[in-house]
């Protein structure tokens, strides 16, 4: 698990840390019972204290969206989204509107622009298959 922190960024860190592993959660780069790096191994990659990983953990936890083992490591939950309903709308949304905008400065029509995202959704259908 790779993640990238920016402490000028103006969002505390911890938040950082826990959209990150929500969106490695989304896109399946991180899937269920997975485990997460040790909080002092996160935190010394990170160069951060590791109440902050703590605290990052925590959170993620309250959201179920990882679990705790005694002695044995957080790991990611199965069969809980990372986002609420709410949240994926407005995401898909921001996403949606980012493509026509790109696809209107190119000239496609919505067509087109339909037309390549299913030929996308065929190709993440058939890598979804070969991986099962």
């Amino acid at each position: 698990m790779h993640l990238h922190i920016s402490p000028n960024e103006g969002r505390p860190i911890y938040r950082q840390i826990v959209e990150q592993v929500k969106h490695l959660i989304a896109a399946g780069r991180l899937r269920p019972h997975d485990g997460l790096p040790p909080v002092r191994t996160l935190a010394s990659q990170l160069l951060i204290n590791p109440n902050t990983v703590v605290r990052a953990y925590r959170e993620l936890e309250e959201c179920r969206l990882i679990y705790k083992r005694q002695g044995a490591g957080a790991y990611v939950s199965a069969g809980v989204s990372p986002y609420s309903a709410d949240e994926q709308r407005r995401l898909l949304t921001e996403q949606a509107d980012s493509l026509l905008v790109h696809a209107r400065h190119m000239d496609w029509d919505f067509e087109e622009v339909i037309a390549l995202l299913q030929e996308r959704n065929k190709h993440w259908e058939q890598r979804r298959e070969d991986t099962e």
